[in-house]
């Protein structure tokens, strides 16, 4: 059952993302918050990974070690180390892409459970918003991306072999379909 933290999780996020779209889209952002924590309680996700599966990008994107503060003191530190452990930077300017990325990637090989939980959740659905839009846009889906199409398919197929090296998981077998569709796809 989830209580009234994941409620009050739930207006943090859309009080951090508010004005926040995603890539290109027009989407609020808050629908891959809510996108995510679906796909997180769909696998098992407790309380605390559910409110971190909303809060999983307010680091990266909405203040930092200031939100990090944040987000312990209300959540505690459960939640707290699984958003930190989801986020691959907390600095303005980021790191250059493809650095960032792979240190994501090494990192997962070390995560927590719950981390993993909460991240493959992320990337699932971010991988699903991809595969969508590219049967929209086809190959200019590329161009919104700093990884353009080699780098962003490199990096999609690095985290399922990254989450994989964990053992089975239908949320990875989901990962892992929807990756290979958007490669079959994009023709990579």
């Amino acid at each position: 059952m989830l209580t009234e933290r994941f409620t009050q999780a739930l207006v943090l996020a859309c009080e951090l993302h508010r004005t926040q779209e995603r890539k290109g889209s027009g989407i609020p952002y808050v629908a891959h918050l809510l996108s995510a924590a679906a796909i997180a309680l769909e696998h098992g996700a407790s309380e605390d990974e559910a409110i971190a599966a909303l809060l999983h990008d307010a680091i990266e994107d909405q203040g930092g070690a200031e939100t990090a503060q944040l987000v312990r003191a209300r959540f505690g530190d459960t939640v707290g180390d699984i958003v930190e452990g989801c986020t691959d930077a907390d600095v303005i300017p980021k790191p250059p892409w493809r650095a960032r990325k792979e240190q994501y990637i090494e990192h997962l090989a070390h995560a927590s459970p719950s981390v993993r939980l909460v991240s493959a959740s992320d990337k699932l659905h971010n991988a699903r918003s991809l595969l969508a839009d590219y049967r929209v846009m086809g190959e200019a889906l590329w161009d919104k991306f700093t990884g353009g199409r080699e780098g962003s398919l490199w990096y999609y197929r690095s985290l399922v072999t990254a989450f994989a090296a964990h053992g089975p998981s239908t949320l990875v077998d989901e990962l892992d379909r929807t990756v290979s569709e958007l490669e079959r796809l994009s023709k990579l």
